[in-house]
């Protein structure tokens, strides 16, 4: 894979999980509440499934991503070292760079070019600027679209569930201490659900847009920045799999038991294809889509099938040590 250029990534599979609760809706009163999905078939038919938000993902990627990134000594800025959701500060990163460096601030497209080589998370994972950068005017609400996408996890009908369970904080003497005190000494009862079952996942990286400034359409960064890049983003994809740090995972880490599926790649700037596993015959679709699109490319995408986490991480290591697409 080392001598090819990737444009981009798809994954679309069927993740099987088990007593996990990485994603709930809130709480009402001593019941924590697990999230609901009501989704379509591919035959028309309304299903409520329990499922998991891009966002928890991309929450677990953002937390590999910037532990990769200190031990690789990959740029960060001051909140994305602190793995803050704010990600990035005009005033602490980004009034500095330009000071610094003495490189314009005319136009958002500078913003977004200091952005990307300020913090290689911000780069990766988006950012939203929403205040004035220096006297830049036009610098207010810069957006910078990630490199990484996440759908949400869905849970395939009539193969998911959930049930709950009663916990309760032993303390000692707690019949004398009462439940629930105000005080957090006494004994709490509550219920919490552990979910089960097979979920569809769709995840996508444009590989072409690292250190791609959308804005002026040029590259702000150099090509070896890109490619450690590139190679941070699929480990922590990779991570991520393996080790998902999502809601509750102290006490109900999820049992993994199986992720088959397709990952397919672009060599051209054609998107690597998706089909939700919700969709049976995802896999033959993919299959159909990918030989179509060679026919108007050819030899552009790719599509190789996995039926364990182990092939899964084996393909995407090879794809790790190819480079990104360049756009010239």
């Amino acid at each position: 894979m080392q001598n090819k250029n990737i444009a981009s990534i798809s994954i679309s599979g069927e993740i099987t999980l088990n007593l996990h609760s990485l994603n709930n809706e809130g709480g009402e009163g001593n019941q924590i509440i697990t999230r609901q999905l009501s989704i379509i078939d591919k035959d028309g038919k309304q299903h409520t499934v329990n499922g998991i938000s891009g966002d928890m993902f991309k929450h677990i990627h953002a937390v590999h991503l910037v532990n990769h990134a200190v031990e690789n000594e990959l740029k960060l800025s001051s909140f994305s070292k602190l793995n803050n959701p704010n990600r990035i500060s005009a005033k602490k990163d980004l009034e500095p760079y330009f000071t610094k460096t003495k490189k314009p601030n005319k136009t958002s497209a500078d913003v977004v070019d200091a952005i990307v080589n300020v913090c290689a998370v911000c780069d990766l994972h988006g950012v939203l600027i929403t205040d004035k950068v220096g006297d830049n005017k036009n610098s207010t609400n810069t957006p910078r679209k990630s490199c990484i996408e996440y759908g949400w996890t869905i849970g395939i009908p009539t193969k998911n569930g959930t049930e709950s369970y009663v916990h309760t904080k032993l303390v000692p003497n707690a019949g004398e201490q009462g439940s629930g005190t105000s005080s957090n000494e006494g004994q709490n009862i509550f219920h919490r659900p552990a979910n089960h079952g097979s979920y569809a996942f769709v995840c996508n990286i444009d590989a072409y847009r690292v250190g791609f400034n959308d804005m002026s359409r040029t590259y702000a960064i150099t090509d070896k920045q890109r490619q450690a890049r590139y190679k941070a983003v699929i480990q922590s994809l990779i991570s991520s799999i393996i080790n998902p740090r999502g809601a509750m995972t102290s006490t109900q880490k999820p049992h993994i038991t199986d992720f088959k599926g397709v990952v397919t790649y672009t060599t051209s700037l054609i998107p690597a294809p998706t089909v939700s596993a919700i969709n049976e015959s995802y896999r033959e679709e993919i299959a159909n889509i990918t030989n179509s699109l060679n026919e108007l490319e050819k030899e552009s995408i790719y599509a190789k099938k996995f039926d364990s986490i182990s092939a899964l991480t084996e393909i995407l290591v090879d794809l790790a040590s190819a480079s990104p697409y360049k756009i010239v």
